[in-house]
């Protein structure tokens, strides 16, 4: 079977059936009906029935966490599948990657844009977007500081005011940066980008601060504890027990069952 037609058969495919049905390393096709049967009666039969996402969300998550695992091959089915089905648009996907540079870094990232092209192209999907940025090099530190302080309130104050003489520029590229270079820009709403954040730094691993902090920051905007838990169920099948553990360990550190609202 030629490549292009295990493209095509992907793109017809839900999301479990890509990972199911078709296994691609490097140029072979890969069949395991026994790990086949056991996927999904997992993602089917036991986490299905626990989430309660939408199929954007879904989509959303999945990508994020595909990206923060580094798993470029299962990356490009999922996406063009969610991109034939209409889940999410060619602008989306795009925002996607640009949202994630900040915490997987520009290495890992880098091989990601080209992959959503590739994807996109594949889908079928027009890709001639716009450019979705909304601040320039004059304001990208005023309205990444005024997004930072929406999401997480008077900390960043706090921030500033202890950070050392020689580690300030640090918190200022923080606002500049991830915040005013991408929390700003067009194509998904703050609730979408700061969900795919969590996501994101959940799969990373190693990031228990960042994901803590990132919990308050989903709550303080109206994420839910209840969304944060079933994008960690959802996420769970992708990036294993350990990670998702942790990240179940932060949100019940970070909102006790008692002060959930």
């Amino acid at each position: 079977m030629s490549r292009k037609i295990i493209v095509a058969l992907c793109a017809i495919l839900g999301a479990t059936g890509v990972i199911m049905g078709v296994f691609m390393m490097t140029n072979q096709k890969v069949n395991d009906d026994e790990f086949k049967s056991l996927w999904n009666n997992f993602t089917e039969q036991d986490v299905a029935p626990k989430v309660n996402l939408d199929n954007k969300t879904k989509a959303i998550v999945t990508l994020g966490a595909l990206i923060a695992t580094q798993s470029q091959n299962l990356y490009t089915q999922v996406l063009q599948t969610a991109l034939t089905k209409g889940d999410i648009s060619a602008v989306e996907a795009k925002e996607i990657v640009y949202q994630s540079v900040a915490y997987v870094g520009y290495a890992k990232a880098y091989d990601f844009f080209f992959a959503t092209h590739k994807a996109i192209a594949a889908a079928g999907v027009d890709d001639n977007t716009p450019p979705q940025s909304t601040t320039d090099i004059k304001n990208r530190f005023d309205k990444g500081l005024a997004v930072q302080k929406h999401i997480f309130g008077e900390v960043i104050d706090l921030q500033y005011q202890n950070s050392s003489p020689e580690q300030l520029h640090i918190q200022k590229f923080l606002s500049a940066n991830c915040f005013g270079d991408y929390y700003t820009r067009r194509g998904l709403d703050l609730n979408q980008r700061e969900l795919l954040t969590f996501a994101i730094l959940i799969s990373l691993g190693g990031a228990d601060a960042q994901v803590k902090g990132h919990i308050k920051g989903n709550y303080n905007i109206g994420n839910s504890k209840q969304l944060m838990l079933d994008t960690i169920t959802y996420l769970l099948p992708y990036i294993g027990y350990p990670r998702s553990l942790n990240a179940i360990s932060a949100l019940n550190e970070v909102i006790p069952q008692n002060k959930e609202k």
